[in-house]
This record gives structure tokens, C-alpha cells and sequence, in this order.
């Protein structure tokens, strides 16, 4: 973000401005002894000028520029101030054009974010005239308005850029804030969709419930159960869930498959078309698998693999896992493994 007066009225100004000082010494051309010296200075002027000003430059202007108009600078005042009478009777007037001039090239180079060679200028405008004229021609002669244009430069210079800085962290504030408002209304959003599917769930049950007074069948008991797991998918299992996965979920789970669903956040990039393929094969892998146990699981978001399911089916007798000697999957044979690819090509 840029805040400020558009750069092309800017450079027009300066344009104008300069030429008018060039104006000025061809008005004054026969008050100097020789007008050759003259001359040369306005052209060295006039060049340098117009490379600072010319457009489709970086804003910061670059370590030689800076360097030639100080050159520049220095160069006239020394070609210029020998020709001049600094007694002469009436006063030199238009004739000093050369110390607007110098003040308006170094206002530029200012400007354009190099301030201390702007200043080096000035110093070395000040010495040659304090050496040529004394310490009253620096008044006399305009020294001290064009060491005046360049501070104001400098000072604007810095308060634009802090504008700037200040502009730019505040629309930064605003995009985050703007995120973090997306993202609360994206969480309530989420959890008033989970509430609206835990209360679709388990009202039915709890109005069976009320009106048995608590006596269940076991048959209602292990629906119960059903129910507490589907719950806990909402919760734990997310973009894993579609009315078809939630169906074939609870078929599995009555006729006693163990199902989990575990959603860590590796489908939340796809889009609709591709979550319906992945959670239609999902539903078919639960609808047609012979396993008693069931681990759904989303896969990073940077794999090809969008959700990995394992079906397990315990091998033998299963005491071990009775009896707790097996911390793993060892007393289970895999019955199902199926990596359900998140692009369908």
C-alpha cells in the first residue's frame, strides 16, 4: 500500500520547476564575466535532472545517481561562482539561479530516499559559498532555502513511509481479524451442524427411554450402545461422515463390527466432488467387509492416499486379547487394508 501524492504530478512538478530555474540563468546569461562556464553548468544541470526524473525507476534511487548529482552539484557552484562579482552594485539577483537550482536537484535526490547525500550536497554548498561570499551570502544567496526545501523533503520522506508501515500493519490487522471472525463463524457453524446431527440421533432413543422409565430391553441397551458410537463419530470422525457412511456404519455395528472413525484434518482441501467419491468407496468397504473391527482414518494432507481403512479380524482364539497380554493388533489378522486415493486418476 502507497500513501501520497501520485508520483507522475510529482516528477511533472519537479520537471517544470527545474526548467524554470534554467530559465532564470539564460535570463541573467550576461552578468557572469565568462557565460561558457554557465552554459556547461546548465547543461550538466539539465542532464542530471532528467535521469532523476526519468520514469520506470525504482523508488529508491540508485548509489551512483545519488553520487552524480552531488558531483553535479559541487561541479556548478565551483563553475558558476567565479564568474560572478559578489559586490557587484545592485546585487547579483536572478544571476545566483545555481543555488535554487542545486537545492531543487538535491530536494529530488531526497526525495527518492537518499537523504545523506542530499545533506553532502547542502555541506558542500554551504563551505563553497561561506569560502566565496562568507558566512552572509548564505542567507543572501538562498543557501538557506534550498538547505530548508531539502529537511522538508527529508521530514516528509519519513513521515509518508511511517504512514505507509502504518497503513500496511493496519490492513494487516484487519485481514487477520477478518480471518479470525471466518474462522469463529466456520466453528459454530460446525458445531451447531454436530449438535443438529447428535440431536437427529439420540432424541428417538431418549423419548424411548422417558417413556420406559429407564427399564430397557437389552436389545434397546445395545442400541443404546449404537448410538453413543455414532455420537462419538460426529465428534471424532468429521468430513469421514455422509448420510451413506453413517447408514452402512450403524448396519455394521448391529451385527457387531467395531467401527472407528478418525478425521485429522487430511480432507478438508477437497473439494465436493472428490470428498463424495472418497466417502462412497468408504461406504462400500464398510458395507462389504467380513472384519469384526474397523479403523477409518484420514491421511496428511500432502499424501496421494486421502483415507486408509483397516479391517481386523481376530486370529485364533483371541485369549490373549482376553487376557491382556496383547498390547497391539498381534492376536488380529488383517482382514481389510484399502487406501482410497484422494485424486481419481
Amino acid at each position: 500500500m502507497r500513501i501520497g501524492v501520485p508520483r507522475a504530478l510529482i516528477v511533472t512538478m519537479a520537471a517544470i520547476f527545474s526548467a524554470y530555474h534554467i530559465v532564470l540563468g539564460l535570463y541573467t546569461i550576461d552578468a557572469p564575466a565568462d557565460p561558457l562556464p554557465v552554459l556547461a553548468a546548465m547543461a550538466l544541470y539539465a542532464t542530471a535532472t532528467t535521469i532523476s526524473l526519468l520514469p520506470g525507476q525504482p523508488e529508491r534511487m540508485p548509489t551512483w545517481m545519488a553520487v552524480v548529482n552531488v558531483l553535479v552539484c559541487i561541479a556548478m557552484t565551483l563553475l558558476i561562482t567565479p564568474q560572478l562579482d559578489i559586490g557587484r552594485e545592485g546585487g547579483l539577483g536572478y544571476a545566483t539561479w545555481y543555488v535554487a537550482a542545486v537545492g531543487t536537484l538535491l530536494t529530488i535526490t531526497s526525495t527518492r530516499r537518499r537523504h545523506l547525500y542530499a545533506w553532502v550536497g547542502i555541506a558542500a554548498l554551504v563551505v563553497q559559498t561561506v569560502i566565496w561570499g562568507g558566512p552572509g551570502a548564505l542567507l543572501g544567496i538562498g543557501v538557506i532555502g534550498s538547505a530548508a526545501w531539502v529537511a522538508v523533503s527529508h521530514i516528509l520522506s519519513r513521515a509518508l513511509a511511517k504512514a505507509s508501515r502504518d497503513a500496511a500493519r493496519f490492513a494487516r490487522a484487519e485481514r487477520e481479524a477478518t480471518d479470525w471472525q471466518a474462522a469463529q463463524e466456520a466453528h459454530l457453524y460446525e458445531r451447531q451442524f454436530r449438535l443438529g446431527q447428535t440431536g437427529t440421533t439420540a432424541v428417538p432413543m431418549l423419548r424411548i427411554i422417558e417413556e420406559a422409565g429407564g427399564e430397557l430391553t437389552e436389545e434397546q441397551r445395545q442400541e443404546c450402545l449404537h448410538l453413543e458410537g455414532a455420537i462419538r463419530d460426529e465428534i471424532r470422525g468429521r468430513r469421514l461422515l455422509d448420510d451413506a457412511v453413517r447408514r452402512e456404519v450403524m448396519t455394521a455395528r448391529r451385527r457387531g463390527v467395531a467401527v472407528n472413525l478418525f478425521d485429522e484434518g487430511g480432507l478438508d482441501e477437497l473439494d465436493d466432488a472428490s470428498l463424495a467419491r472418497v466417502l462412497g468407496t468408504l461406504a462400500e468397504a464398510i458395507r462389504t467387509t467380513t472384519a469384526t473391527r474397523v479403523i477409518a482414518r484420514t491421511a496428511p494432507p500432502d499424501s496421494d492416499v486421502a483415507v486408509t481403512v483397516v479391517g481386523l479380524t481376530p486370529s485364533g482364539d483371541g485369549r490373549a486379547r482376553e487376557l491382556g497380554q496383547s498390547d497391539d493388533d498381534e492376536d488380529d489378522s488383517v482382514d481389510l487394508w484399502l487406501e482410497i486415493p484422494r485424486s481419481s486418476r
